[in-house]
């Protein structure tokens, strides 16, 4: 598969991308049981060049799913747990003086990696949070004045816990709107759970199957960007393109949303739809791709009128409402 990847030369067609979209979701669901929605959302993001919220209880594969797409994908892997206490050079690194060569010497930090899982985003100050905020936008880290390149295919998956706020710290909107989506990752499906208790029992659990040779990569680095190029031949109509800016547009004057969506949610929702149309294996986008990428692009943009959000309103009603206010295109 790397060999195809690395001999195609410009961009692959809808189906030789589809392919590879495919193989990679097979090997990740030899790890990772369910959870297909948070799979194909994770590609979008990794294929678009973007990064990605995951919020979830404990306990569900958020960091095995990352682990896995890191292999599967060809790519390095790091993990940062955050914590109140955490320093942004704990992220980004520091220079060392070496006493022996009598210079200093940079010791690189988690963040130089390909796939940086940030977990727990919300349990560090608001200090160590904006050390991301270069790396996401730039891919870029500057240290003592010095700036060092990231990997081109850099991509930042934070975790969030959705009902444990206590000692937390609110991710700033300018972080926020950094990532293209958030997804949220709930409990397996019965069948799928009793699968992972099986599992469990015995020696082929998911941990123990990643470890092996069971799983094997199906790209390289050089593949993805392959893949991230072969995503611009999706065909995008204009008039659709004129649909996703009207959504985004009247999210700002939608009697029940305070703060709308700002102009990188429209660039967002093109992105992921594009994406979600490649894996569904088709060379082109429809109205039913943007209308399903909608609640992953806009439910982190947007904030609810203080007087909704009293009478019950959830952020995912208030954007069914903006979607059924915007005529589809035909």
């Amino acid at each position: 598969m790397n060999r195809v990847m690395e001999e195609t030369s410009g961009s692959e067609s809808a189906d030789s991308v589809n392919e590879i979209l495919a193989k990679a979701r097979g090997e990740v669901a030899k790890v990772i049981i369910g959870q297909q929605k948070v799979v194909d959302y994770s590609l979008i993001a990794i294929f678009t060049g973007s990064h990605i919220l995951l919020e979830g209880v404990p306990g569900i594969a958020k960091t095995l799913l990352v682990r896995t797409l890191a292999k599967v994908l060809g790519s390095d892997f790091s993990r940062i747990q955050f914590t109140p206490d955490l320093m942004p050079s704990d992220i980004t690194g520091t220079n060392v003086f070496n006493l022996q060569e009598g210079q200093f010497h940079l010791v690189k930090g988690p963040i130089f990696t390909s796939f940086l899982l940030a977990d727990e985003i919300n349990r560090a100050p608001a200090k160590t949070q904006s050390a991301l905020l270069q790396a996401m936008q730039e891919r870029l880290v500057t240290i003592d004045g010095v700036t060092h390149e990231l990997p081109a295919n850099f991509t930042v998956f934070a975790t969030q816990n959705p009902i444990e706020y206590e000692g937390t710290y609110p991710l700033p909107e300018a972080q926020k709107d950094r990532f293209l989506l958030r997804v949220e990752m709930d409990y397996p499906d019965e069948e799928d759970e009793k699968q992972l208790a099986v599992q469990s029992l015995g020696r082929e659990t998911p941990e123990n199957i990643l470890e092996s040779d069971a799983v094997k990569p199906v790209l390289t680095s050089g593949g993805i960007a392959k893949v991230k190029e072969a995503l611009d031949t999706i065909t995008l109509k204009e008039e659709l393109i004129s649909y996703v800016v009207e959504l985004v547009r009247v999210s700002r004057n939608t009697d029940c949303i305070q703060v709308g969506a700002g102009p990188r949610a429209t660039k967002a929702l093109l992105l992921s739809s594009r994406a979600l149309a490649a894996i569904e294996g088709r060379d082109y986008v429809t109205p039913d791709d943007i209308r399903l990428m909608a609640y992953s692009v806009l439910s982190h943009r947007i904030i609810l009128r203080p007087e909704y959000e009293i009478e019950g309103m959830t952020v995912r009603e208030a954007v069914n409402r903006l979607l059924e206010s915007v005529a589809v295109p035909r």
